[in-house]
């Protein structure tokens, strides 16, 4: 491995491990996800799974579901950049679990053009639509071996 490819495996792995860290600000009980933008070495934007500003730090329902109004982590971050004077143009998204669909298309409108995954999560349709638009996809896991 080149001494690039590995200065930037490190990198990867302590974003990642600060995404982690900062997905334990999720009130979720079922699963605390966390993502951080990345542009030119700098965080530019934070995000972790939750309900929308001003809304009670409930995720699930009575039944242990999810409620429809959480906002995954992706989007609670690409959203705050949006609010920002920053661009998301070129940037990388460090997020602890793989992207759903409905965020895998707010990270191809947004710009962003890595994306580095903690662990796969269940259906990997975001994924796929991902490399379909010529983002780069990478999982932490295949990167720390």
């Amino acid at each position: 491995m080149s001494e690039k490819n590995e200065k930037q495996r490190k990198l990867d792995a302590r974003y990642m491990r600060m995404a982690r860290i900062w997905a334990e600000n999720s009130y979720c009980v079922r699963r605390q996800v966390g993502a951080l933008l990345v542009k030119n070495k700098m965080i530019i934007s934070d995000g972790y799974n939750g309900t929308p500003s001003g809304f009670e730090n409930v995720c699930e329902d009575d039944n242990n579901v999810t409620k429809p109004y959480v906002l995954h982590a992706e989007a609670n971050a690409i959203t705050k950049v949006a609010r920002s004077s920053n661009s998301s143009e070129g940037a990388t998204l460090y997020v602890t679990a793989s992207p759903c669909i409905e965020c895998a298309k707010l990270i191809i409108q947004s710009g962003i053009t890595r994306v580095v995954c903690g662990e796969k999560y269940r259906i990997l349709d975001g994924v796929d639509l991902l490399k379909r638009a010529g983002i780069e996809v990478e999982f932490i896991e295949e990167l720390e071996k």
